[in-house]
This record gives structure tokens, sequence and C-alpha cells, in this order.
């Protein structure tokens, strides 16, 4: 949630800022201005007005003590403590006002994102390696592993509808694998918390990190007991703290989790509608972090460092991109996109997606930490997938493939996979 203040105090700033989000939330600037003076106006009367209470009241006190009539000064105190009522009333109103604009608005950008429309604009920051050397034509994920008998589409959607995986044999081995390994890696060489949070949220939680109000239509919703299915781990890690006031020695906190996400988007029409690409449910190891405003923009970058880590150590190659002020998430003030080369798709696969939400889901939230001056500031959160398996899994059969149909293991998970070299029909 965006801070009143620094509307209050730099509105051009804070219009500027929305503008180049491109999606004409700048007209916000002017009715939370608006909402603001006239809550403050409310304020300011209400405090008078009982500070006028206050005082008849004494002189009430008295007036009476020495028998005098006060019949015109209970009037009055009526008639005061009716506008207090009144100017209450509104307040509540005109909060929930500008609670909601805010709830819906953005977070600003970054002055160190580059301006931009969509993902057109987005600049690439690096490459690593070369992408694999086939000699032979690339087929696509959902044909390796349909004849290695590891992935079941038809069946899937027996079970459940399009938009569905079903992992068999190896493929769930494979798959529990890349888990193991993540987790790993992030735990004991990156030194993030792993943590198992559930796979529900209530209205509160999600509304804390963003994606409620403005996206409850992309999210699976259990109606009677008015809770979510997480779209990511990001959502119940995040709100760990929530309506917490966190010790400075506390931070930063790093944590990590497995959990599955799920997702409603159908995703665009065309190649992405198949396979693993874009689908309702899938797996995830996420990484959070809640730290020092100070420090959240160096934590970004090893935030990065340890997402591009997984690839390294599976030999994956990828490219690094900055997302323009377009293309940002909700709740972003910076993003970095990892994306992965899929020969199969002949296309780079967005693989991991690491943002620096700077105070934004800590003010929504209200997640605190008491400085040494002993004030309570509101932290800064980020998160990453570090990464999200259906695409890095696509990336591994497609890269990993070989001409009689058999996928290699890389080294680094094989002593996950039962120390299994590749896996065959």
């Amino acid at each position: 949630m965006l801070d009143v203040k620094f509307i209050r105090d730099n509105p051009d700033a804070a219009r500027a800022a929305l503008h180049d989000r491109g999606k004409g939330d700048e007209a916000r600037v002017a009715d939370v201005l608006r909402l603001d003076e006239e809550r403050r106006q409310l304020i300011s009367r209400g405090e008078h007005l009982k500070n006028e209470r206050n005082v008849a009241s004494k002189e009430i006190g008295q007036l009476k003590a020495t028998g005098q009539n006060v019949d015109d000064k209970m009037a009055g105190m009526k008639r005061v403590g009716e506008q207090i009522v009144e100017i209450d009333h509104k307040l509540i109103q005109i909060e929930a006002s500008l609670r909601a604009i805010l709830l819906n608005s953005p977070n600003l950008p970054d002055k160190s994102v580059p301006i931009g429309k969509d993902s057109a604009d987005n600049p690439e920051v690096r490459r690593w390696s070369e992408k694999a050397r086939l000699d032979f034509k690339a087929k696509p994920h959902w044909e390796i592993g349909e004849k290695l008998g590891i992935l079941d589409f038809p069946r899937a959607a027996k079970i459940a509808g399009s938009g569905f995986v079903l992992y068999r044999g190896l493929g769930a081995r494979l798959e529990r694998a890349l888990i193991n390994f993540l987790l790993d890696l992030h735990t004991r060489e990156h030194g993030y918390v792993e943590t198992a949070p559930p796979f529900l949220a209530n209205r509160a939680t999600l509304t804390s990190t963003g994606q409620l109000p403005k996206f409850e239509e992309d999210l699976y919703c259990v109606r009677e007991e008015d809770l979510f299915l997480i779209p990511t781990a990001e959502v119940p890690l995040t709100a760990i703290a929530r309506d917490e006031i966190l010790r400075e020695d506390q931070l930063p906190m790093y944590l990590t989790g497995y959990t599955p996400c799920f997702r409603r988007e159908a995703g665009a029409a065309g190649k992405e509608t198949r396979g693993m690409i874009r689908v309702h449910q899938f797996d995830k190891v996420e990484l959070v972090k809640i730290c020092k405003p100070e420090t959240s923009f160096d934590e970004l970058e090893k935030m990065l460092a340890n997402a591009e880590k997984v690839l390294q150590l599976l030999g994956l190659h990828y490219r690094v991109i900055l997302l323009c002020t377009g293309d940002m998430g909700f709740s972003a003030a910076k993003t970095y996109d990892i994306e992965v080369w899929a020969p199969g798709q002949n296309a780079y696969l967005e693989v991991s997606s690491c943002s620096n939400c700077t105070d934004f889901q800590a003010r929504r939230g209200n997640i605190r930490f008491k400085g040494a001056d002993g004030k309570n500031r509101f932290c800064h959160t980020l998160n990453g997938s570090g990464t999200a398996l259906a695409r890095l899994y696509v990336a591994l059969l497609e890269n990993y493939q070989q001409a009689d149909g058999s996928v290699r293991i890389p080294e680094k998970l094989q002593p996950y996979f039962d120390d299994r070299k590749e896996i065959r029909a």
C-alpha cells in the first residue's frame, strides 16, 4: 500500500511514477489527496469539538456544585456530541474510500527501473553459458514425457480438466528430486530457513501481499470458509510477520518453502496452452526476505544470484531480464526475471521472478521492526521463485533430451535421483 504522507508531500512524483506504469493509475492521486484533506479536516474539527465538550463538562460540574442551572449548557453539549458522532461516521466512510483506492493502487517503480510499456521494452541484463547444441531436431517436453511414460496429460485432464499435469513413475521421482535439491541448496548454501506453510490463506493474508482485492478472479476460493488456495508461497511466507513488530536483530529474515501453487489463469492461446508451460497447479520453491529498508536493494541482487545458482548448477543456459515499469507486477518496485532456454519451444521461458516490494506489502500487512532509536518502522519485503518447478522440468527434458528419446540427468541432480544418470522408456 502506498504511503499517503509521501503522496501528500510529493504529489507530482507519485503521479509521474504511476503514469510510468501505463495503467492509468495516476488519476488516483487526485482522489487520494482530496480524501486525505477531507479526513485531516474532519479529524481537526473532531478534536476541536471534543476539547470543547471537555471544557463544557468541567463547567457543568462547577455550575452544579454551586447550584446553578445547567440546562442550556447540557443542551449545547448534546449538540456537540451529535456533531462528534456525525464526524466519526463521516471519517469511517472517508477512511474506507481512501483505503479502497490505496488497496487497488500499485507500488511505485524504483528510479532504477527502465520506463516502458510491456515486455518488448525489458532490457536484457546478462546471459549465462550457451544454448544446448543438439544434433537432431529438438522435441517439445510433452512429446518427450509422454513417450517416456513420465507425463500423462490425458489422464490429468480426465481427473481435473485441462491445465493440469499427472507425473508418473520416474517423472514423479524427478519432481521430488528437484524439490529436495532446491530446498537443500537454499537452506544449506544460501542461509534460508525452510518453512512449510498452509496451502490455504485467508482474505487478510492475501490482501497484505497484494493479491486481493484486485486479483480475486485469478484465485481458487473455498467460499464456505472464505479461504483461498495460495497462488504462490510468497503469500504465507510473507504473512508470517503480518501484524508483528520485529526486533532489529531479527533482520534480515530469509525464508524458503515448497508449496503447490494454484492459479485460475487459462493462459494465452496457442503453444503455451499445451504441456506444462501454463497450468493451474504447479510446484514451486519460493524465496522470501524481510529486511530493513536501507538493505533491500542489495538483498534483491543476492536473491537474484541465489535463483541463478539453481540454473548454473543444472547447466541450463538462461538470461536475466530487468522488467520495465509497464511490465512489473502490482506489488513490485523492481523485478528481475530469469528466463531459461527451452529448445523444444525454441524460446526462453520465465522460470524465476525476483522482486523488491519495498514497504508496499509491509504497509498492507503492518510488518514493522523497532529500530535502535526505539521507533517502529516498516520493513521491506522481497520475494523470488527459487524456482518454479514446471518450467524448470520443461527445460531439463528439452535441454537434456537425447536422439533415442531418453533424457540425461544433470550431475548435481543425480544424488537426489538414486544416482540415475538418465531416464529411459
